[in-house]
């Protein structure tokens, strides 16, 4: 059956669970369970179905209408998609929150996002209280245990549409040109995306007999909704979501969760090949892996080290799973940031500078479309109150990505660079005008300017350009702690240097380029302080 067929995510829930109500839904590993203080275990598609019921009516007697969001911060716990799903129900859409943000980030999302309600993890109840309060907005902030109160009044703000095309999520990504911009997926999003995981086949083809999924990544990004959870769904498989990723035990929770397939980001594997070989490294269930971002001189080591295929593969929040590009041929191409052939399913175009479709292996911009008659079908709806911004992203009927590629003669396409500033680190989008106009509201800080500069780990790290009067050592550390409080840890700067003056064009705009080189040659002659050891998440 396809998932497309249905009306809503919880619909293909339900088909899931009256077909296998007995199998294993999510699956909590002793450490995610220690991490959070929640039972370890698993969860049935039958049991998670009266716990969605419950929590759906509860929801439902307090008011809760159709086209309402609910904010959700519950950090990687399997609370996150049984709160999903009971909204869901209901025809209300969720706004999932980054654990790691903090107050002027908070403050935003929550403002512009403009929920019904907030659930959180007792520990950020107060932070997000005051978050919303700054907002100017009167928003309940519960735990999941709370019974639901009513909703904010007037807090019906999602487009009024019916069935598949109801609003589903609102997922955040970061701003390139401004403020993080809320992506609107619908529910035909997500349900393309579990229908096309489990159509994908190659290398990562997936069964109904049982699959076992392993992540670490985040829930609030569209790869552990859309990709993870969606597909297990599609093929009544179990998701087994950590807390983060643990390197020392990382092999040690895969064995334990039994997973056939996992999920990674590429400074996963350059981790686990650093670590001493054991005669336990295929000692496992796993038959593919499913990410992004694999150092091409790993990509061979690894799969002969660990005894299993890494599937790279392109997607975007906006894009979905609509128009992903995947290397999951068996005879794929290892070990040259190669995406694989594009499917028959999507169009794509390679822009030159010069506006023109560039040749074979001439780089340019990717621009992508769904086939057919229905070009955005499977895409994010728009960016919530940006219309300017949707119709850039969608100028001459193609998705402008922002990715620069090349593609071979063999119609084979390879990453090459990001168009847009953005900076990524551990897998994370970093949108450097989002760090300086934070930066900018330190006291002492006149002028802010960012870029990155290499990590041998982490791939980029960021770099501050600070004009301050007498910065020194002890300044780094307190504008470091300072930011710290102010935004998530990853964007904080690694390094910082004080600067005179930041290179600007005649209409005052930093020259991005200049910076760049600026950054790289104030680290090599040790001119930047390192403060990336104090880089930790911080705990509420």
């Amino acid at each position: 059956m396809m998932l497309t067929d249905l009306p809503s995510i919880h619909d293909a829930f339900l088909s899931a669970a009256r077909r296998w109500p007995e199998r294993p839904m999510l699956n909590v590993l002793p450490g995610t369970a220690d991490v959070y203080g929640i039972d370890a275990g698993e969860i049935t598609y039958g049991a998670a179905e009266a716990k969605i019921s419950y929590m759906a009516e509860a929801f439902a007697d307090a008011g809760y209408l159709p086209g309402m969001r609910v904010a959700m911060l519950l950090e990687n716990r399997p609370v996150f998609f049984l709160t999903w799903l009971a909204l869901n129900r209901l025809g209300l859409s969720v706004v999932p929150i980054n654990p790691d943000l903090r107050a002027s980030e908070l403050e935003y999302l929550v403002g512009h996002s403009e929920p019904a309600l907030i659930v959180t993890v007792a520990a950020r109840q107060e932070e997000l209280r005051a978050a919303a309060q700054a907002a100017g907005l009167a928003i309940p902030v519960i735990t999941e245990a709370d019974t639901p109160p009513p909703p904010r009044p007037s807090s019906v703000v999602a487009e009024a549409l019916e069935g598949a095309a109801r609003e589903a999520a609102v997922l955040y990504t970061s701003g390139t040109t401004g403020k993080p911009k809320g992506c609107v997926l619908s529910n035909t999003y997500f349900l393309m995306a579990g229908d096309w995981y489990r159509d994908l086949g190659g290398i990562a083809e997936l069964t109904d007999e049982g699959e076992r999924m392993i992540t670490p990544l985040p829930v609030f990004h569209m790869n552990a909704m859309a990709a993870s959870f969606m597909g297990m769904l599609s093929v009544g498989g179990c998701l087994t979501v950590l807390d983060r990723f643990h390197p020392k035990t990382w092999w040690e929770d895969v064995r334990a969760s039994k997973a056939t397939c996992l999920h990674y980001l590429g400074v996963m594997p350059s981790i686990l090949m650093k670590m001493e070989p054991t005669d336990q490294d295929r000692a496992h269930f796993v038959r593919f892996g499913f990410g992004a971002g694999v150092d091409p001189k790993l990509h061979g080591p690894f799969e002969e080290r660990f005894g299993f295929p890494l599937c790279e593969g392109w997607a975007m929040t906006e894009t979905g799973l609509a128009t992903a590009i995947t290397n999951n041929a068996p005879d794929r191409l290892i070990g040259h940031s190669s995406l694989g052939v594009p499917g028959p399913e999507m169009e794509l175009r390679i822009v030159t500078d010069a506006g023109a479709d560039a040749g074979p292996d001439e780089q340019g911009e990717l621009l992508v479309r769904r086939a057919g008659e229905r070009p955005r079908e499977g895409f994010f709806s728009h960016y919530y109150k940006d219309q300017a911004a949707t119709l850039e992203a969608w100028e001459d009927g193609w998705f402008h990505t922002g990715d620069i590629v090349r593609r071979d003669a063999e119609g084979r396409v390879f990453f090459v660079d990001r168009k847009k500033n953005v900076i990524r680190r551990s897998g994370e989008n970093i949108a450097a005008v989002d760090v300086e106009s934070v930066l900018m509201k330190h006291p002492d800080i006149t002028a802010a300017g960012v870029a990155p500069v290499p990590d041998p780990i982490r791939g980029d790290e960021v770099f501050a350009c600070l004009c301050v009067e007498g910065g020194d050592a002890d300044t780094a550390r307190a504008i470091t702690d300072w930011a710290l409080e102010q935004m998530a840890y990853y964007k904080v700067p690694g390094y910082i240097a004080f600067v005179d003056a930041l290179p600007l064009t005649p209409t005052q705009k930093i020259q991005r380029a200049k910076l760049k080189q600026m950054a790289a040659d104030l680290l090599a002659e040790g001119r930047a302080f390192d403060v990336t050891h104090l880089k930790k998440r911080q705990v509420a």
